[in-house]
């Protein structure tokens, strides 16, 4: 029997993740079988990299890029801690936005207060993304993707992503495009598996376009 991965870390993960979602998800073996690669994309669950997600929003991935690349010089070590001994001016002198300075401040305070991001991968996807986004400046998106890249939870699916719901009309014959609601519902057939439908759409995608990865971030 295939022993079921507690989270994604590696490669060796992500396959025994796509055997056991093919087994409850046969009709997406057609995109399996295209033979794509699926995108690991793992980070550390770390302050830094969920604040890099942060950076990420509503703005190009060169745009971040420049502002995060500012922001390592400004906050060193790039830890809550130092988040909270630098004002609103110097981080928003680094390009950050009001609201994206809120975010960060939120998410350092949940910190000092024992919020430990490591140990999202223990709860239930539902419950993980409810515990992200109950802090100022983190939205579902932010939460999804966070856990689904750094936590490497294997069962978040993140529904407002542009690429993955062209990818689920393309891949399920819809005739539009889903909004985030309905992505939804159609990926809860995928759990405790719906991070790994998410991977093998977001390979879908990077075949139908051609446009890079595909991956927000």
């Amino acid at each position: 029997m295939t022993q079921v991965p507690a989270r994604i870390d590696d490669e060796h993960d992500l396959a025994a993740g796509l055997r056991e979602l093919l087994a409850i998800a046969p009709d997406l073996g057609r995109l399996a079988a295209a033979g794509d690669p699926l995108p690991l994309r793992r980070h550390p669950p770390t302050f830094a990299e969920l604040a890099r997600i942060v950076t990420a929003q509503q703005v190009s991935l060169a745009s971040a890029a420049a502002i995060y690349g500012r922001l390592e010089t400004l906050i060193a070590p790039f830890d809550a801690e130092t988040v909270l001994r630098l004002s609103d001016d110097e981080l928003g002198q680094a390009g950050l936005s009001r609201a994206k300075i809120a975010a960060f401040r939120a998410v350092s305070e949940a910190i000092a207060d024992g919020l430990d991001l490591a140990g999202l991968i223990r709860l239930p996807a539902e419950d993980a993304r409810a515990r992200l986004v109950s802090l100022r400046g983190i939205g579902p998106w932010t939460a999804d993707v966070f856990l689904l890249f750094c936590a490497g939870h294997p069962d978040v699916f993140p529904a407002g992503d542009v690429a993955l719901q062209e990818a689920l009309r393309d891949a399920l014959a819809l005739d539009a495009r889903p909004g985030t609601r309905e992505a939804e519902r159609l990926a809860r057939r995928w759990s405790p598996w719906r991070g790994v439908a998410a991977r093998l759409l977001w390979a879908h995608y990077r075949r139908l376009t051609g446009r890079g990865t595909g991956l927000p971030v």
